[in-house]
């Protein structure tokens, strides 16, 4: 929830039954996240959720540059 506003580069969005939802009827985007069940690995327990994202006006070339920005605040480092 704390990278989320960087993520979607400071762009206003509420919070509507769980979901977060930016935009009107004619452009913009939802994300509705589920809780999963955590993660265990050994002594190690990742808090886990899925999100399901929704676009309504935007192109596909704006949606990819949407999901790398997004991809970079919550990427995972390891290796």
């Amino acid at each position: 929830m704390r990278l989320l506003p960087a993520a979607v580069a400071d762009t206003p969005y509420e919070i509507q039954s769980g979901m977060f939802v930016q935009g009107d009827a004619e452009r913009g985007w939802r994300i509705a996240l589920t809780p999963l069940p955590d993660l265990t690995i050994g002594l190690i327990r990742l808090q886990r959720q899925r999100a399901v994202f929704d676009f309504k006006g935007y192109s596909a070339g704006e949606i990819s540059a949407f999901f790398q920005r997004f991809d970079l605040y919550f990427a995972r480092g390891g290796g």
